[in-house]
């Protein structure tokens, strides 16, 4: 009797301590709802199956206890009952998987208006790339970086010169505009992640992965590594700030010292400027 009142107390208290936890995910400031959408689907569903399987043990407990003349009754095959779990389970893990699919072909898919920036984590620091005035990223490849050259833009496309550069510092983002952004390692896996923006993913050596996302809330989010990179893992971290439209150019013009031609000296663009 004890044990089966253990068991029905531990089903009720984790729903309510789950309803009144005051761990629970930070304010949404993406487009990603779909995610947190998906996410308590699980929970109810797993959490519907936790507490049907808890409190059906708990009843077999009760019920089939030890008493004094009765003797255990035999059944080693129930066909009626193996096809019900069949079903049940078969239609809960659809109802979990679906919504999966539909938010990863959403998650997959980028808007054609959405502006290409990059993202390039290495140990154990954050840098992005954007667009100059010309709204195009240069082509980059790992085997041109150098001192002067930190990302390693190729230098011979026309797109590189005005693109800005910065090395450690913020990723500025301006609010309710689709971004898409490449992401770039030179070392070893990293994982761009943004608590409120919900989506993240991962830095491949060797290839460039990307993740698309629209800034729902101006602010200063973090962003964190997901992946474990080394022992400055703890301390790979950084910012992104979303602005409105109009304070987003205010700062992208003053990032114009920071394009790649003024941090390659020796450039065509840098000679013409400095003349």
């Amino acid at each position: 009797m004890a044990v089966a009142l253990i068991l029905v107390l531990v089903a009720l208290g984790s729903v309510v301590f789950h309803l009144v936890s005051p761990w629970w995910w930070t304010p949404i400031a993406s487009n990603w709802h779909y995610i947190d959408n998906t996410i308590i689907i699980t929970f109810w569903i797993t959490g519907a199956v936790f507490v049907a399987v808890i409190l059906f043990m708990a009843y077999c407990v009760y019920r089939f206890r030890h008493q004094a003349g009765r003797q255990a009754h035999y059944e080693p095959e129930n066909k009626r009952l193996e096809w019900w779990l069949t079903i049940v389970t078969g239609v809960g893990v659809a109802a979990m998987l679906a919504p999966g699919l539909f938010v990863w072909q959403q998650f997959i898919t980028v808007p054609d208006d959405a502006t290409d920036i990059e993202i390039f984590g290495q140990q154990w620091q954050w840098s992005f790339r954007l667009p100059g005035p010309d709204g195009q990223l240069a082509t980059s490849d790992t085997r041109l970086i150098s001192p002067d050259n930190p990302l390693g833009l190729n230098r011979d496309d026309p797109n590189s010169q005005d693109d800005v550069v910065v090395e450690g510092g913020e990723l500025h983002l301006p609010v309710n505009r689709p971004v898409k952004a490449l992401l770039r390692s030179p070392d070893v896996l990293h994982n761009f992640y943004v608590p409120e923006f919900r989506a993240k993913m991962d830095l491949v050596p060797g290839q460039i992965s990307y993740i698309w996302f629209t800034p729902t809330r101006t602010g200063t989010f973090e962003i964190l590594c997901a992946e474990l990179c080394g022992v400055g893992h703890p301390q790979m971290r950084g910012k992104v700030v979303v602005q409105e439209e109009s304070e987003y150019q205010a700062w992208l013009q003053d990032q114009v010292s920071t394009s790649f031609a003024r941090l390659t000296p020796g450039t065509k663009s840098e000679t013409a400027m400095s003349d």
